[in-house]
């Protein structure tokens, strides 16, 4: 199927899903996903026509080695997998360029994480001029939640804002408030590490 020649509506019935933590690689299918204060980075390389999205909350996690916390949620582990993902399907640091999206301030999480969308966006900015990866697009910050549609054989991509009265942007705030509160509630197990026998 040629999604390229697709309206953007019927592209996003047809496109995988990346969620929270999570980073896709394709060469053909359209990719989509919901950001609140989570910045999406969408990287491709139209030589080799491969492209891959990801999804973070965090710019950085300071990782214990007794946390179950998933380190692709935040973005300094989320963007290396996305890298490294494309690298394995053909792309090449000097032909890859960036575009990204999110970052909004749509709902109030508490101390410290009223400023993640702009964290986010600052880090997404940061490591893809220090990987002198081209950043040729963005739609960040702000008061909205966003639709993203992206196409990596091509590099096209979608961004819908919405406003806080949109019943996706409510479930996104849901999603990232839950989220965040989880991360508040991660604490070392005390005893050290633990043991499963088999």
């Amino acid at each position: 199927m040629d999604y390229a020649s697709l309206p953007a509506k019927e592209m996003e019935r047809h496109a995988r899903n990346v969620a929270p933590g999570a980073w896709v690689v394709e060469t053909h299918r359209p990719l989509a996903t919901l950001l609140g204060s989570c910045v999406a980075v969408c990287m491709y390389d139209l030589e080799a026509r491969v492209g891959g999205m990801n999804h973070f909350m965090l710019p950085n996690l300071a990782r214990d080695p007794y946390s179950e916390v998933d380190a692709l949620l935040a973005g300094d582990y989320c963007m290396e997998a996305l890298y490294t993902a494309l690298v394995k399907k053909g792309a090449r640091q000097g032909r890859l360029v960036a575009k990204a999206f999110g970052g909004g301030t749509i709902l109030q999480l508490g101390e410290g994480f009223n400023t993640i969308g702009r964290r986010n966006a600052e880090f997404a900015k940061d490591w893809l001029e220090r990987q002198q990866i081209p950043l040729v697009a963005t739609d960040l910050l702000g008061p909205w939640s966003r639709k993203l549609i992206f196409l990596p054989t091509n590099g096209d991509a979608w961004s819908r804002r919405m406003v806080s009265t949109m019943v996706d942007t409510e479930r996104v705030a849901k999603e990232e408030k839950a989220y965040a509160e989880s991360l508040a509630k991660v604490k070392k197990p005390k005893g050290g590490p633990k043991v499963e026998l088999f």
